[in-house]
């Protein structure tokens, strides 16, 4: 899980249609020294990003996967996507949404198990 999980958030924070991920098992991120200290094996398989377009490019992104599941739990050994604007938090206003880490561009990857190379071809 974890060395797709990086693997992944790595390649997102790449792409040119990525505004943001984060993940705190990358060196860029803030939470990096904290995650070494008291997670040494891996940050774990469960990360956000923010798509670039918005809301409708959270929707479009979340529909046109195959290999990733468009699940609201996480943890499962299989690769699992959800936009949560749209989904878990829809009930909310947009400034809640925002205040809850939701906001319109806002996407939850659970990384699973999978290749990597085959989670990577399906996000692209």
């Amino acid at each position: 899980h974890c060395d797709n999980a990086v693997t992944v958030a790595a390649w997102l924070s790449n792409h040119p249609k990525i505004a943001w991920v984060s993940y705190p098992g990358l060196p860029s991120d803030n939470n990096n020294a904290l995650q070494k200290k008291y997670s040494p094996l891996g940050a774990g398989a469960v990360f956000t990003f923010g798509l670039k377009g918005g809301y409708a490019a959270g929707i479009a992104f979340v529909e046109a996967l195959e290999l990733f599941s468009h699940l609201a739990n996480v943890g499962d050994t299989k690769s699992l996507v959800i936009h949560p604007a749209s989904t878990t938090h829809r009930q909310l206003s947009d400034e809640q949404k925002v205040a809850a880490g939701a906001g319109p561009a806002t996407v939850r990857l659970s990384v699973g198990i999978e290749d990597v190379n085959d989670i990577v071809a399906d996000l692209e």
